[in-house]
């Protein structure tokens, strides 16, 4: 008698072909027998990237191969369009202002995970839709979570529907943590974290008596920056990080309520000097300060890192003095850490969760590992094998 094996069916339509997703199709395709043994198979059925909208050419029965897949990180990877993946006999293209339409066509035939890998601010209201379709969603692009709190409470209306691990700390298990604290009644009475891998590095290597200026073209030329240091420098990447895990805590607040501590001046910014300006000019008149900065710290003990401190309803991003000793203090390199103080993990033994927390195959392994979480929202289905 033959016997038939129960399988998930899980269609994917994913926006964003850059470094994270093009490292998930990839973790996709490579994954294939070890899903397969978890009674799970990941249907990509639909991508995207800003300018064109490729669907397969009927959801119900068919999905993006693999071979389209690799084809698909090849082209993105030599920056071209998704227009270059174009099958007549697998799949339909449309410019990207008919995505919205294409999700309510989808979402009317089948249930699915809307993947945002993205880095765009325009994203929310596509998320939004799906939520509202009943759909599933998952994150790595931070901006949607951190708009007005009306896009935050309309993104969370089903939250067994969305999944966000990989927007703080990439891969580690930040925000399925806190959301188990807070699970169980444990009441979180702070969050302290480095939350940005290219801070991370630069505050760990100032304090070895390196010129700061030196220390960030040192870290732009490892390809730890943003082609433009300052977006790191800015603050607002870990401000965003914040901004989520203090929502996840109930706090009710919008990104011009957080103070945040720039690394350089407003006149400096790119709006006032070019980047060549900055690197040559600007950088090097900013390293008394954070050497000063440096001294004083070691004097006490301490070393400096920048860090979101979440406590008594309030949120800080900036430099902060901590013990040599501690978690953040003996922190090196890129690696991100965060502790949470709450009633079961009281200072000084705080919960601590330490790791690589960047890197697109962190970021996109977190993903994945999100988009297998949800699995439960699918039902099983007859493979006949």
């Amino acid at each position: 008698m033959e016997r038939h094996r129960e399988m998930k069916n899980i269609p994917i339509i994913l926006m964003g072909c850059g470094g994270v997703g093009r490292q998930l199709l990839q973790h996709i395709v490579h994954c294939r027998t070890l899903h397969a043994n978890m009674g799970i198979h990941l249907r990509v059925v639909g991508v995207c990237d800003s300018k064109t909208v490729l669907v397969t050419s009927d959801v119900l029965s068919t999905e993006f191969d693999d071979a389209l897949l690799i084809k698909i990180c090849k082209t993105k990877s030599d920056r071209l369009s998704l227009e270059k993946c174009f099958d007549s006999g697998k799949c339909e293209a449309s410019p990207y202002s008919e995505f919205r339409r294409k999700l309510t066509d989808v979402a009317a035939r089948l249930g699915f995970v809307l993947v945002d890998c993205s880095a765009s601010s325009e994203t929310v209201e596509v998320i939004t839709q799906t939520v509202k379709l009943g759909c599933c969603t998952v994150l790595a692009n931070k901006k949607p979570l951190t708009g007005p709190m009306e896009e935050f409470d309309q993104l969370f209306l089903q939250p067994r529907r969305i999944r966000h691990e990989s927007t703080v700390g990439a891969g580690l298990p930040v925000i399925a943590s806190l959301n188990r604290i807070i699970s169980s009644g444990d009441e979180v009475t702070s969050i302290v974290g480095s939350l940005s891998g290219t801070l991370g590095y630069v505050m760990s290597e100032v304090e070895n008596g390196k010129p700061f200026s030196e220390v960030v073209k040192a870290a732009k030329d490892l390809g730890y920056t943003e082609p433009d240091p300052r977006d790191d420098l800015s603050g607002m990447d870990v401000a965003r990080k914040g901004l989520i895990l203090a929502r996840l805590l109930g706090q009710r607040i919008d990104m011009n309520t957080i103070k945040i501590e720039s690394l350089y001046p407003d006149k400096m910014g790119p709006g006032t000097m070019t980047l060549e300006d900055f690197l040559a000019n600007g950088l090097p008149l900013l390293d008394n300060d954070i050497k000063e900065r440096v001294k004083k710290a070691s004097s006490d003990g301490k070393v400096l890192r920048y860090v979101c401190i979440l406590q008594n309803s309030t949120c800080i991003i900036g430099i902060h003095e901590v013990p040599k000793d501690s978690a953040l203090g003996r922190l090196k390199g890129s690696d991100n850490v965060v502790e949470i103080c709450s009633r079961c993990y009281e200072h000084p033994n705080p919960l601590v969760i330490q790791g690589a927390g960047a890197g697109n195959d962190t970021t996109a392994a977190g993903v994945l590992a999100d988009i297998i979480d949800l699995q439960d929202q699918f039902p099983f289905t007859n493979t006949g094998k």
